[in-house]
């Protein structure tokens, strides 16, 4: 993985200026500004952005959330066309169709040797530092950097996939939405005929479910705060909708005498569910997901918990309910593997994800959309180019 020192000069040769969005201080409103790319190289690619979506992490990025090293290059979920490589490029050509992902595999660490990939312990990401006029060196979301007009990424950072589809479409299986799909179809190994619920039902959650359902789930139980969220759960795919605000009104019984808990095993004749996918994070939560799945069932926790929260969950139950309790990162995904599909099958009209994109706005509007995010009003806002 190549390193990148933020916030200093850089004196590399600029091949082109674009407009960029950035967040240069903690808090502060994002910026629209110009991003020198430099020439790629040898084994990196510049990708004209066509789509990006409006992700949490680029908002987390903008507050310091994840890390310190401002100016922060924002976005991710993207897709465009590759339009320069660098001499020693193999995986795309000029002219490709590509969705961009942060998880460009080595080949060469323990996790690749030993066949699971997705968990490569060594990313790759551009040789080369992107910059702002003054030279000062930018730090890209997640190795990407895409609410522009262009970027400079790795190879392994580009994934071909079916040029029919609609860039907007495409590009949130860069994050978002292939993390809930894959939480269920790769951590979750849903099998047809098996239950599932999800606890959460933003995009990620919804992802699951559609996910669930692309798997032959034949029980799907989404779980919310929010009617209107429930609702959008059901056309994704959801067969019954559990609103938990309401049922913890009057029982606050916890663990085994969760209401939410009560209520999906009432759903799956007495048992609980086979697989159960935590797209919240929060320690309430997953203590309803470990509850709520069968004997032998599996938990997926999808929602990423804050550094503080602590889980408290007696061994004993841990040791007797028996099963699997998994994490999953990135939706456990292989890009080269689940991209390509996951468009062929949104193409084919067999998996709707064209229904996650609720607007579509300009690149101007990052800021505006990040307080919609937060508001719960979109599964998407998409920056479109």
């Amino acid at each position: 993985m190549s390193e990148q020192t933020n916030g200093t000069e850089n004196t590399e040769q600029t091949a082109r200026v674009v407009r960029g969005v950035i967040a240069r201080e903690k808090g502060a409103p994002v910026e629209l500004t110009d991003i020198h790319i430099p020439s790629p190289g040898p084994n990196d690619v510049i990708v004209d952005i066509q789509a990006c979506g409006v992700c949490h992490t680029d908002l987390a990025y903008r507050d310091g959330d994840i890390a310190d090293e401002y100016p922060f290059f924002l976005g991710h979920e993207a897709a465009g066309v590759v339009s320069e490589v660098g001499e020693e490029v193999t995986h795309v050509a000029v002219g490709d169709f590509v969705v961009l992902n942060w998880r460009a595999v080595c080949g060469e660490c323990r996790a690749c040797k030993r066949g699971e990939p997705q968990y490569c312990f060594s990313t790759f990401n551009a040789s080369k530092p992107m910059t702002l006029d003054d030279g000062t060196v930018l730090t890209p979301a997640l190795g990407i950097g895409a609410f522009a007009d262009a970027t400079l990424v790795h190879e392994g950072q580009c994934t071909k996939v079916d040029s029919a589809a609609d860039p907007a479409v495409a590009g949130l299986l860069g994050c978002g939405v292939m993390a809930g799909i894959g939480a269920a179809i790769n951590t979750g190994e849903v099998k047809r005929g098996e239950s599932v619920a999800v606890i959460g039902c933003g995009g990620v959650g919804t992802a699951a479910i559609a996910g669930a359902k692309l798997a032959g789930a034949s029980t799907i139980i989404a779980i919310d705060i929010s009617d209107e969220k429930l609702d959008t759960a059901r056309e994704f795919g959801a067969t019954e909708t559990i609103n938990s605000a309401e049922l913890t009104k009057s029982d606050k019984g916890t663990g085994e005498e969760d209401p939410v808990v009560k209520r999906v095993r009432e759903l799956t004749d007495g048992f609980g569910a086979d697989v159960v996918i935590d797209a919240v994070g929060r320690p309430e939560t997953y203590k309803q997901a470990f509850y709520a799945r069968d004997l032998a069932g599996r938990v997926v926790l999808v929602g990423v918990p804050a550094p503080t929260m602590e889980l408290d969950i007696p061994l004993a139950d841990v040791f007797s309910r028996g099963g699997a309790l998994k994490s999953s990162w990135y939706g456990d995904c292989l890009p080269e593997r689940d991209f390509p599909m996951l468009v062929d099958l949104s193409l084919q009209n067999r998996l709707p994800l064209e229904g996650f994109v609720t607007e579509r706005i300009g690149i101007e509007d990052v800021d505006e959309a990040f307080e919609t995010m937060k508001a719960g009003k979109v599964l998407r806002s998409v920056v479109t180019l």
